[in-house]
């Protein structure tokens, strides 16, 4: 097995981006003009399961085999298997939500995604403690990577609490939506966000980009510890005790002194970081980097009981703040950090308008939920035909994205055997 077999897992995971993408749009559409036949609910599952698992997930999966294993040990039939019985439970998924939402089937495959995430965890911190030159040439990311897979194992709790809940008969309860929470929260503000972090720092540490590396240690522990109790930040709409609200505004305050941390140590190599990047890689890099400021500001303001109330009440501030952590923050630093390895490329005219109309999408139709979002909040009522503006704006994600993922496919050129030469010198010799 080559490199390109990897590279073809990354265009798997993409093509499931595709897939979502038409499966947001027709969410949308169906705010427009309801189809018969079809739950909001139930398709919406199978929305969120394919981002976060058929996309996200897949594609850190392939990102963390070929930055921190050399090729002997990422080329194992193990991840083989973990890779394509992974892709199996996700079609699994896509066919069963829209059918039936959570039941028997759709559980089944979830309940097998979580377990072969488990053997991933294993078998990958087993295969880094095994070459002690991945410790010292990455020891700050590989940090920040094993915080990841730690939450990722901690988010499964979220859904094996499901089972329990359903069967007491406490469905839509409190605890239910929690439980839900705690999975999301543990996704996207554990796994995702300490992935992308680690592969920041890797990126320093391939290309010896000087950094402080004794500000990366406590930048870590408040991130860590913060994250934690931060989950609770997801129940205030629950309207706890002040308590409560008093810890989760104590975890988002040290995310938000971290953040700062973070933007410190970056400052003066940042010449040094975008130089890594093409002119678009530098702009996605940007793009994230701003994502992931707004991530933490907002996240402060819901620790406050009347912005926790108001972005409970109203959906538009919670989708957007999703899409902005999911899209603007993970997803694009996922496509600069393939584009700067030469995975991904943007040499071709139609890679670039395909992009550049996802981001358009993506921008517009966040400007119109934060934006109709806060008419409601001042009282001023409705966009004239916000819904089919947002399906107007929509219909270019996934046309963007497709057209990005069909210009990837003839790219199998684009530096990829340099990439595999240069994973083999980074990471074998000390």
């Amino acid at each position: 097995m080559n490199i390109h077999s990897k590279r073809n897992w990354l265009l798997v995971a993409l093509l499931n981006l595709v897939v979502v993408a038409f499966l947001g749009l027709l969410l949308r559409w169906m705010f427009v003009a309801p189809v018969a036949g079809l739950n909001y609910k139930f398709l919406l599952h199978a929305h969120s399961h394919v981002a976060l698992l058929g996309w996200l997930y897949s594609a850190l999966f392939v990102g963390l085999l070929v930055a921190y294993l050399p090729p002997e040990l990422q080329h194992k039939r193990t991840y083989t298997w973990q890779f394509w019985l992974s892709q199996g439970a996700v079609l699994g998924m896509l066919l069963t939500f829209p059918v039936q939402g959570y039941a028997a089937a759709s559980i089944t495959f979830s309940s097998a995604h979580i377990l072969l995430s488990y053997w991933f965890i294993y078998r990958f911190l087993k295969d880094v403690k095994s070459v002690p030159a991945i410790q010292q040439k990455h020891p700050v990311s590989l940090r920040f990577v094993k915080a990841a897979l730690f939450f990722l194992a901690l988010s499964s709790l979220g859904p094996w609490a499901m089972g329990p809940i359903m069967a007491t008969g406490r469905t839509f309860s409190e605890l239910y939506y929690n439980a839900i929470y705690f999975y999301l929260h543990f996704q996207y503000n554990g796994w995702f966000t300490f992935a992308v972090l680690g592969l920041v720092f890797w990126l320093l540490e391939r290309h010896q980009i000087t950094f402080p590396v004794k500000t990366s240690n406590p930048f870590f522990l408040q991130m860590f510890w913060s994250c934690l109790p931060a989950y609770l930040l997801s129940v205030l709409w629950t309207k706890p005790d002040i308590a409560v609200f008093l810890a989760g505004g104590a975890s988002a305050l040290v995310q938000v002194a971290a953040l700062g941390l973070f933007l410190r140590m970056l400052w003066p190599a940042r010449r040094q970081i975008l130089a890594l990047f093409g002119p678009w890689g530098r702009g996605l890099v940007l793009l994230a980097l701003l994502a992931f400021t707004l991530k933490t500001i907002m996240q402060l303001l819901t620790a406050f009981p009347y912005m926790a109330d108001l972005a409970f009440k109203l959906r538009f501030f919670i989708i957007g703040y999703l899409h902005l952590v999911l899209i603007g923050f993970i997803s694009l630093f996922v496509f600069a950090f393939f584009t700067q390895l030469g995975w991904l490329s943007f040499r071709k005219t139609v890679s670039r308008w395909g992009m550049g109309l996802f981001l358009f999408a993506f921008v517009g139709t966040e400007a119109l939920l934060f934006l109709q979002g806060t008419l409601f909040w001042l009282g001023l009522g409705n966009i004239p035909h916000f819904y089919e503006g947002m399906f107007g704006l929509s219909v270019l994600l996934p046309v963007g994205i497709l057209l990005f993922f069909l210009a990837q496919l003839r790219g199998k050129e684009v530096r990829v055997e340099e990439s595999e030469s240069q994973v083999r010198q980074v990471q074998v010799h000390p």
